[in-house]
């Protein structure tokens, strides 16, 4: 792996020779100060809702906060996974629409497979093996036919949610079961269990995208597609592998999901917003504002903080999507003037 890293860098340098050493300071400043700005934005709008809103800062509500943001953190790490392997360029690079989708009929197949007798064995198998074919679609649709990430995901997209029509003809199918009591119940400490599940996966995909060589491929490919493929990587496969593992975070999401609404939901489609807001808000607590997956759990729990202040305060949900797309805006404007500097 280190002679892949080198070759990597080496690549890179003879590209795109260090004649700006002089701004150097001024380059690592910019990202200093917007991780800087966003965790005391965070601070203040928690400090906010704490003076604002009723028990907002009781452990049980804060316990809730991480539990509810579970659903909406996994999501985000399949699309984070994307977005490094990609590149941050949404247009041409590293984009998947279809999570939310995704989402929503994993969790029909789970959910009709148990009205139909099924066990949560078969059921849990179901909805996996439905959010990795959707991974699987998307990857062979990009990587092999060449359409870029944002059509074709955004094809697949409207297909998937399709489907979870036709399957539950736009209802919700409810479904209970000891497996799913389990998931939605209280763990130790008094937090949901979906709170654990959300910080165990967390660990696991940091170690593995973070701390491995192939994250070190994954983020090469995003960062030096060029530069990876001169030396030896395999960038269609690492690409295509990153939307196999967002489509399998699709399925667990939806398992998630169906525990927590206890039944499928009709609504899946509007987690699409919260997904691509919290992904790219992750990438401001990064030294080189690039994804990472700590990052993207600090996110999640900001993005839930919002939903939830919003709720105690009795504010209209719309707000919240306004709240949403301002930071979308805000983060990619910033983002984008940084790297041009």
């Amino acid at each position: 792996m280190s002679a892949d890293i080198t070759s990597t860098s080496v690549g890179f340098e003879a590209a795109h020779p260090q004649t700006d050493r002089p701004n150097h300071k001024s380059r690592s400043l910019g990202p200093l100060l917007l991780r800087t700005g966003s965790l005391l934005g965070i601070a203040s709008v928690f400090v906010f809702f704490a003076l604002t809103a009723p028990f907002f800062f009781s452990f049980g509500n804060l316990g809730n906060v991480l539990g509810q943001s579970a659903i909406l953190g996994v999501l985000a790490f399949g699309l984070t996974v994307v977005i490094i392997t990609g590149g941050s360029n949404v247009v041409t690079g590293g984009i998947d629409l279809s999570l939310a989708a995704n989402m929503g009929l994993s969790a029909a197949v789970y959910a009709s497979l148990i009205q139909g007798g099924w066990g949560d064995d078969a059921a849990v198998l179901a909805a996996l093996a439905t959010g990795l074919t959707i991974g699987l679609v998307n990857a062979l649709a990009i990587v092999v036919v060449g359409v870029v990430p944002l059509l074709a995901t955004l094809a697949v997209m409207n297909v998937v949610a399709g489907l979870e029509l036709v399957l539950t003809q736009n209802t919700v199918v409810p479904a209970s079961t000891d497996f799913l009591s389990i998931l939605s119940s209280t763990g130790p400490l008094g937090l949901p269990v979906l709170a654990y599940v959300l910080l165990g996966l967390a660990v696991v995909t940091t170690a593995l995208v973070q701390y491995t060589p192939l994250g070190l491929r994954l983020y090469a490919v995003g960062e030096f597609p060029e530069a990876a493929r001169a030396a030896g990587l395999k960038v269609k496969r690492l690409t295509a592998g990153a939307f196999v593992f967002a489509g399998l975070m699709g399925g667990v999401a939806g398992i998630l999901n169906v525990s927590y609404l206890s039944g499928s939901s009709t609504g899946a489609g509007d987690m699409l917003l919260p997904v691509v807001v919290t992904t790219l808000l992750g990438s401001v607590f990064s030294r080189r504002l690039l994804p990472t997956i700590p990052g993207t759990l600090l996110s999640a729990v900001f993005v839930g903080i919002l939903i939830n202040g919003f709720q105690l305060l009795n504010l209209s949900s719309t707000l919240v999507a306004g709240v949403q797309g301002v930071l979308i805006l805000l983060v990619v404007s910033a983002t984008t003037l940084l790297r041009k500097g």
